[in-house]
């Protein structure tokens, strides 16, 4: 296995991080406190191209594999501090773009991608719920809430999810129904009349990605709209959710080695009894530790992602990464914050933010 990135990535990934710095510089803090969504970071990345990159380049994609989108979203996590934005570019490609580009039909291919990947319509990612009352992870199946009684020309949906990344803005959505013959995926468009958004959910962290739920009263679609065949729904989704367990990871390997290199030059600059505190050795072993980490779940996610381009099956691998890395990230902002002391904790040096992103992935990644 070789590690190395190839030219065209090398080249790919210093475009991202160069763009990313210099055009997503919106106020994350104020968009956080607000729970806005940046629709300027949204454009920029359409003009650049992210929200296409892995689609056919014959409706307007980039045709990019998934170590190539490893490249680009690690890149990306790194030179934006908007984790929701990044969330959000991640929710869309996963949850809209390559469903449909993988499974879709010539006619919703044509009428879908091309403005999918020029970013005029927004994908968004629906999460399931249990029925006990409680919400769980995007584990369960859909199809446990959502139902689709066949009709004559189409269905009928009833049901709801109570998480959707991209929720009331997102422009459609593919879900997965329960039929008579086994779950179902559906494309469901903004504003068919029986989709009902609920409102922005108040979270803890990815605060500038909207989620709230999505529920279907008596809702019709045609058959059109049917994403495969009828019960394949879990099979699209799945197949959906190999590459998007696999690269929203990558976004967050780019947050540790921003948090890494600014904790490490803090900790050279920082002085405190005569001499940096980069020379006290609880502060070293905090640097050394967060290094390793990022090192380790580099491999980790590496070996999923080059797993799943060669073909090869990638489940034991993109769990183990997704346990490691999330687990990882989340270690790392704590010990960011508490090399940067009473700063970390603050608002405004924004390593507090990034903890709170990082339990939310946490949670939403497993």
């Amino acid at each position: 296995m070789d590690f190395a990135w190839s030219e065209e990535q090398e080249a790919l990934r210093r475009s991202v991080t160069q763009f990313a710095q210099n055009e997503l510089t919106s106020d994350v803090v104020t968009e956080d406190q607000a729970q806005e969504f940046s629709w300027d970071g949204w454009r920029k990345c359409a003009r650049f191209g992210i929200q296409g990159m892995p689609a056919p380049g014959e409706y307007g994609g980039g045709d990019a594999d998934i170590l190539t989108m490893v490249c680009a979203l690690e890149a990306l996590g790194y030179g934006c501090r908007n984790a929701g934005l990044v969330f959000s570019l991640n929710a869309h490609l996963w949850g809209a773009v390559m469903p449909l580009a993988m499974f879709g039909s010539d006619e919703q291919k044509r009428k879908y991608l091309p403005r999918l990947v020029s970013g005029d319509l927004m994908g968004g990612r629906a999460f399931a719920a249990a029925r006990s009352g409680a919400a769980e992870s995007g584990s369960a199946s859909l199809a446990e809430n959502i139902r689709a009684e066949r009709t004559s020309d189409g269905w009928v949906l009833s049901g709801a999810g109570s998480y959707v990344a991209n929720s009331n803005i997102a422009d459609l959505v593919v879900i997965e129904a329960a039929t008579d013959d086994g779950p179902t995926a559906l494309v469901v468009e903004k504003g068919m009349p029986g989709v009902e958004p609920g409102s922005t959910a108040e979270r803890m962290g990815l605060r500038t990605s909207p989620a709230g739920s999505l529920s279907f009263a008596n809702c019709a679609l045609p058959d059109a709209n049917r994403l495969g065949a009828v019960g394949s729904g879990g099979a699209i989704l799945k197949a959906a959710g190999e590459w998007e367990g696999i690269c929203v990871l990558a976004a967050e390997i780019g947050m540790m080695q921003r948090q890494f290199e600014t904790s490490d030059r803090y900790a050279a600059e920082r002085r405190q009894f005569g001499q940096p505190i980069a020379k006290f050795p609880a502060i070293a072993e905090k640097i050394a530790r967060m290094e390793s980490r990022l090192e380790t779940s580099r491999l980790v996610l590496y070996k999923a992602a080059w797993l799943k381009k060669q073909g090869r099956s990638a489940e034991r691998e993109s769990a183990i990464a997704r346990s490691h890395v999330t687990e990882a990230a989340v270690q790392t902002c704590r010990d960011a914050l508490q090399i940067h002391g009473g700063y970390g904790y603050m608002t405004e040096y924004q390593i507090e933010r990034d903890l709170r992103d990082a339990i939310s992935l946490k949670v939403f990644s497993n």
